[in-house]
């Protein structure tokens, strides 16, 4: 923090003296709203195909801008952005793909454009979902300003076998009880056959959490949230902890032994591949289910509410969105193609292809995500008016250390017995009130 905070106070003046469009107009200004402009896409490759389709559209119906499409792997976008500012930001980009995961690094540095007002000026006002809006502001760490337009969204989904369901006679896991129940019916150890798999290797904790919140119904991640003091977590509260007893409790008993040290590729193919019974993934893994096992046997559901009557809980997933960067010389046309890409054709055909969640509203009736229930689901349980997202705290420095690298090797000690899921909670809350405490000191 005290490295992003010294380069925010340095950055500010070395981006302003920078150039990205083309049209000669001077840098960090507005321009002419023509000219070529340069578009960072953060996952170049998987999805190069649909954004040369959407910039190839924009071209049609401007023909006086040029977009320059530059593809970066997802694993390397963070770190390009960061050179890109370091090196004194000439070489940034007009427009690029920003994650929820990484924003507040790149507005800690000073290196995008507030986007508020142009959302409010422009025929995106009140077309973007609220909790996508929502979770945009509170990882880039401001309270008032929005640092890019929200575009999709991923959510905690509970996969589950149909056809497995059927044969058992047993109801959708469209509650606690009905989840738990149908571990426990599903498993045949003996035969090889388990109710879930979990995750216990890398990106155990994301997961983890999914099921805490949903089953505790705590609605914010800060006890500021629910008018307590803001710089203590929800994370150690005594009914996350007992959650958290519950989930654990399944490994091994219902899942496989060899959940242990499942990363994502790995416990999506073994329920992709085997006799079990339902997974707690997201919505991004749709196309390797439908693919693997075919539509008839595979549907997904939201996390159920904590208990029956209650308001869904449902931790916020990374949304991807489109950043309006500061040292654009031409951001008229940057904005332009903004707009472009999240009206509600152009973002129900990006999400369409990748799986995800649109987040323009006035994609929500549109066929396909008609024929792709887990999605619809997703979307209305997203768009429900009652339902709480807890925002996770990506804005803070520490937060990936925290939440991945620094405490997966224990929660997989909880996993075998040798950690209580107490001693877990509360190791983890002290640490983030400490990065919490720490943040807010230098916001002040």
């Amino acid at each position: 923090m005290h490295t992003a905070t010294a380069l925010a106070a340095t950055l500010t003046l070395a981006l302003t003296a920078t150039a990205c469009g083309d049209d000669g107009s001077p840098s960090g200004k507005e321009g002419s709203g023509k000219g070529t402009i340069t578009f960072w896409d953060n996952n170049g490759g998987p999805r190069t195909k649909i954004w040369k389709q959407i910039i190839a559209k924009f071209e049609d119906k401007n023909p006086d801008i040029t977009v320059k499409y530059v593809p970066i792997p997802i694993a390397n976008v963070q770190s390009k952005y960061d050179t890109a500012i370091q090196s004194g930001g000439d070489s940034l980009p007009d427009v690029g793909g920003v994650g929820t995961a990484y924003l507040a690094n790149l507005v800690a540095q000073g290196a995008l454009d507030p986007v508020t007002d142009r959302i409010g000026d422009s025929a995106l006002k009140g077309k973007l979902i609220k909790n996508m809006v929502e979770s945009v502001r509170a990882a880039g760490g401001d309270d008032k300003e929005l640092y890019s337009v929200p575009t999709s969204a991923n959510q905690g989904t509970l996969w589950y076998r149909t056809d497995l369901f059927k044969a058992a006679k047993l109801s959708a896991p469209d509650s606690w009880e009905n989840f738990y129940k149908a571990a426990d019916e599903l498993t045949d150890k003996g035969g090889n056959k388990f109710g879930f798999t979990l995750r216990g290797g890398a990106g155990s904790i994301a997961q983890a959490l999914d099921m805490m919140y949903a089953q505790s119904g705590i609605s914010s991640f800060w006890n500021g949230g629910d008018g307590g003091d803001g710089d203590k977590t929800t994370l150690n509260d005594p009914k996350n902890v007992a959650a958290l007893e519950k989930y654990i409790a399944l490994f091994k008993k219902v899942t496989p032994a060899a959940d242990l040290n499942n990363d994502f590729a790995k416990m999506v193919a073994q329920f992709d591949q085997g006799d079990i019974g339902m997974l707690q993934h997201n919505l991004g893994s749709y196309v390797d289910h439908v693919r693997l096992l075919g539509k008839d046997k595979i549907a997904g559901v939201p996390l159920p509410p904590s208990r029956q009557g209650a308001a869904r809980t449902i931790v916020s997933n990374p949304v991807d969105g489109l950043g309006l960067f500061k040292a654009s010389k031409n951001k008229a046309a940057a904005w332009k193609f903004i707009e472009f890409a999240a009206s509600p054709e152009m973002n129900s055909l990006w999400n369409e292809d990748v799986g995800a969640i649109p987040a323009n509203v006035g994609a929500a009736d549109d066929d396909w995500i008609a024929k792709a229930p887990p999605t619809k689901a997703a979307l209305e349980s997203l768009n429900d008016p009652r339902t709480k997202v807890v925002q996770l705290p990506y804005y803070l420095p520490d937060w990936n250390n925290i939440s991945k690298a620094d405490n997966e090797p224990s929660f997989q000690k909880v996993l075998l017995g040798r950690m209580t899921a107490k001693a877990f909670c509360d190791k983890v809350a002290k640490e983030l009130n400490a990065a919490q405490a720490d943040w807010k000191k230098h916001q002040s």
